[in-house]
């Protein structure tokens, strides 16, 4: 794709405010993480689903998106609902389309959808992408070895969106859930948003962008300006984490591209040997501090454009905070 690459610095901001964490923990309340890590996996990770939701719930966290590129955490969430009375956070689920739920398979969605999980993320490290992306170490390793993957598309060899996607872009308008890009090349991104959008669905997000999407900064504004949301998996970024790629300026020039409004950070953690998310949260919001991020424009970008996009109320506390700002 043409336009502008993302950026290298020689000389990078300073990454790190001198906000008390008191601040940072105001900051932090309300939050909502898009993309949690979290066991059960056959991924090493460093916590469960159970001790993610307790570290949010004490942090004051509005939800969290439980995300397993092997099976839907949808049953797990809602096992957890009608188990834990005092339950303070809001549980979001999906499904991702990969072999181990037949790939683009409407009746995982059909499934997902009828437990009331909340959005479809095409297929991420069954991406036929994602899989060519393996000269730089992006298929992360599993506990044990599982069977030799097979490479999925939503696009023809010539660039058509193929017939079977349609189905279930049909089914995501229907229940107007979320539509994930997964881990698709940009090039497939285009014709699966426009399609999907012809079909009535609403609600659009890409994942990390500049990791194996592919993306660049114009690629970003465009997807933005149809109306696309952009997360950022925040791991890449904050210096605490084994999977930095990026700098805070290179974060600031991203949110810039898609503006404030259409930016999510969520942690992308959970992984062993990495921080819990929340502990990443706190970084980040430093990092933003640093950046020179108001905090009512962090607010928007760690919680209140995630209920946007997930249909949630709004924590009226972040939400009178930013209004305020």
């Amino acid at each position: 794709m043409s336009g502008d690459p993302i950026l290298t610095f020689s000389k990078t901001v300073e990454e790190y405010s001198d906000a008390p964490e008191s601040v940072i923990a105001d900051i932090l309340r309300g939050a909502v993480d898009l993309h949690c890590h979290s066991g059960p996996s056959v991924m090493p990770r460093s916590l469960n689903h159970l001790q993610a939701i307790l570290e949010a719930q004490d942090a004051g966290m509005h939800a969290i998106l439980f995300k397993d590129h092997y099976y839907s955490v949808t049953p797990v969430a809602k096992y957890i609902e009608e188990t834990m009375p005092d339950l303070r956070l809001n549980l979001l689920t999906g499904v991702a389309l990969n072999n181990t739920v037949g790939g683009l398979n409407p009746y995982a969605v059909d499934h997902m959808l009828k437990l009331g999980g909340h959005i479809v993320w095409m297929p991420t490290f069954s991406a036929a992408n994602h899989l060519r992306h393996g000269h730089r170490h992006v298929i992360l390793p599993t506990k044990e070895r599982m069977l030799q993957p097979t490479g999925l598309s939503v696009v023809t060899d010539t660039g058509e969106l193929k017939e079977e996607v349609k189905p279930i872009l049909d089914m995501i308008a229907e229940s107007d859930c979320v539509l994930s890009a997964g881990h698709l090349h940009i090039s497939e991104i285009w014709p699966l948003f426009d399609e999907a959008k012809k079909r009535g669905v609403k609600r659009l997000l890409v994942n990390h962008p500049t990791f194996v999407i592919d993306a660049n900064l114009r690629d970003i504004k465009e997807l933005a300006d149809m109306g696309a949301y952009i997360e950022h998996s925040f791991c890449m970024f904050i210096n605490e984490t084994y999977n930095k790629k990026f700098t805070g300026e290179q974060l600031k020039q991203l949110i810039e591209a898609a503006g404030v409004e259409r930016t999510i950070l969520g942690s992308d953690l959970g992984q062993a040997k990495n921080p819990h998310p929340v502990a990443g949260f706190r970084s980040v919001i430093r990092l933003c501090l640093g950046l020179g991020y108001s905090e009512a424009d962090i607010r928007k970008m760690i919680g209140l454009n995630a209920c946007r996009l997930m249909g949630l109320p709004e924590p009226q506390q972040a939400a009178s905070a930013a209004a305020g700002s």
